[in-house]
């Protein structure tokens, strides 16, 4: 038996791709990369705080929207919690209807808190079901009040007097913070393609509406589903050491001990003890990521850097 002879001895080199192939090239790298963090998340459930300059910039909010609906079709369930107090203090000024802060929380009445479920339960929460639903997806926006999904009592804040230095309780009007999550309804969505979006406002023990911070009503909810992790999207990188530095990753004793000497300080204070909440609760993880960074979420997940700062349990 004879060898046949090669046709084509001197095959002509493979061009050279041109910079659109390139772009494709790195496209299908990425995609290749990131499945096997894709297959490790498949079928997992991801609360997602979503507020800040992510939220109020146009281009952002698009991708942010994309990037949910890209989770869905990968077989993760995300759980969009959102916030808009900007959006509320533009509405209050606009109807002249004065509001106070106290340690960053609203101190709302019943004139406010009408106010805070219209421009949280309305306008921003259709807005950001409708950016979903442009981009491929099928959203529905929910309050606490659906279904009794957030139960609440009235926040109480103690404060000191400095004159005195005596302690008082501060009333904060109609602020409260969650007593219970009803998971059930949300475990339908789970079951489902359908993505809920949901607006921090709870119901109190008479009823009556109550404001409730977004980055508590996230963690309880993360807590309360028992999330594969809760991501809290702010506006900075993360939790900073000392020096400045980045803290890719810490345990919950690590955190807490760095609020004791004042590392983590200021308004990170309660998104650290928002963490922790959901981490106390059945969530395994807890991430703060900088919103300001484009498909943010998707780079946390799906690459092995990360985007900010993993709280673990110990």
């Amino acid at each position: 038996m004879t060898n046949k002879p090669n046709p084509n001895p001197n095959p002509a080199p493979i061009p050279a791709p041109t910079p659109a192939a390139q772009d494709w090239l790195g496209q299908a790298k990425v995609l290749s990369e990131a499945l096997p963090y894709m297959r490790r998340h498949a079928g997992e459930t991801f609360v997602i705080k979503y507020g800040g300059h992510a939220m109020g910039d146009p281009e952002l909010s698009k991708l942010f929207a994309r990037d949910i609906v890209l989770l869905r079709q990968i077989g993760i369930n995300p759980i969009v919690v959102h916030g808009g107090g900007p959006q509320i203090q533009q509405m209050l000024k606009r109807l002249r209807i004065k509001s106070e802060f106290v340690d960053g929380l609203r101190i709302t009445d019943e004139k406010a808190v009408n106010v805070v479920e219209m421009v949280l339960s309305g306008s921003i929460n259709k807005q950001i079901v409708t950016a979903i639903n442009a981009a491929g997806g099928f959203a529905i926006g929910l309050s606490g009040k659906d279904g009794n999904l957030i139960k609440a009592d009235k926040l109480k804040r103690t404060v000191r007097d400095p004159n005195s230095n005596i302690e008082q309780v501060l009333d904060l009007g109609l602020v409260g913070e969650p007593t219970a999550i009803n998971p059930h309804i949300l475990a339908l969505f789970d079951e489902s393609d359908i993505t809920p979006v949901i607006a921090p406002i709870g119901v109190g023990p008479e009823g009556e509406t109550l404001n409730i911070n977004a980055d508590t009503v996230a963690g309880a909810i993360a807590g309360a589903v028992g999330a594969k992790r809760l991501l809290v999207l702010t506006d900075v990188v993360g939790v900073l050491d000392k020096k400045g530095q980045l803290i890719s990753e810490m345990t919950a004793t690590e955190a807490k001990a760095l609020m004791a000497d004042g590392t983590i300080s200021g308004g990170m204070i309660p998104k650290i003890e928002t963490c922790l909440a959901a981490l106390a609760g059945d969530a395994d993880g807890a991430v703060i990521i900088d919103g300001r960074v484009p498909h943010a979420v998707l780079v946390e997940l799906f690459t092995a850097g990360g985007a900010g700062t993993l709280i673990r349990p110990d």
